[in-house]
Order: structure tokens, then sequence, then C-alpha cells
């Protein structure tokens, strides 16, 4: 089985440094390791909308990679800490960067993530077309 690694240019030591691979080809789709809303500079946005839209930017990059855009997303499971409270934020950016036929999606609520001051990780699986 041959299996492709998605890496956006300038994360290739970070991606080695954790042992980890933003995104993988196998067969006919890209997973996503999951992504938070970090900046570029690894700072955690105040923001929730602004920590939103880099989720969907960055995801938008690592599919890049494989010639893809954000309408091959098929699947996402979106984690979230305080769901209830900005559920209408998120569901407004998420509507504003995915499009018809949308993907499928769970949401889940949970009481922490890894990167401090995160309130969402996005994880998808996206198709390749």
């Amino acid at each position: 089985m041959t299996r492709r690694v998605l890496i956006p240019p300038g994360l290739e030591a970070a991606c080695d440094a954790a042992g980890m691979s933003p995104g993988v080809i196998s067969h006919n789709h890209v997973f996503m390791t999951g992504v938070t809303g970090a900046a570029a500079d690894g700072t955690m946005p105040v923001s929730e909308e602004a920590q939103f839209n880099a989720c969907f930017t960055k995801i938008g990059e690592v599919l890049a990679q494989a010639d893809l855009t954000l309408n091959a997303v098929v699947e996402m499971t979106s984690y979230h800490v305080g769901l209830r409270a900005h559920f209408d934020a998120f569901d407004a950016v998420r509507r504003a960067h995915l499009s018809q036929p949308y993907p499928a999606w769970t949401a889940v609520e949970v009481a922490g993530l890894r990167r401090e001051g995160a309130v969402v990780e996005v994880r998808i699986v996206a198709e390749l077309g």
C-alpha cells in the first residue's frame, strides 16, 4: 500500500519533531490530523471566530498539497470546549467555508484540548477527485 504525506511548506520540521503528518492520502481519501485555530506564529487567538477561520484556512492549506479544496471534504468531526456557547458562531464560519453538498459532520463537546486556549479542533476526511 502506498501512502503520500501532505505537509504544507514550512511545517516539515515541526511535523518531524511532533512525529505526525497533517494529512495522509490512503487509497482514495485524505485523512487529516485535528487542526486547532492557532495563528501561523503559534499563538492562540483570543477571538473564537478567528480560531474557527484559522482552522478552515489550515485545512485548506493541507488539502492544497493534494490539489484539493474544501469542496473535497466528505466527513468532519469538530471537538469543542464550550460547544453550546459558540455553536452558532462556529456554524456560521463553517457554512462560509463549506458548500453543498455539505460533508457529514459530528460536533462533540470536550473538557479540553491539547493546545492551551483552543476552543475547537477540527478533523476531516476528504475524497480525491
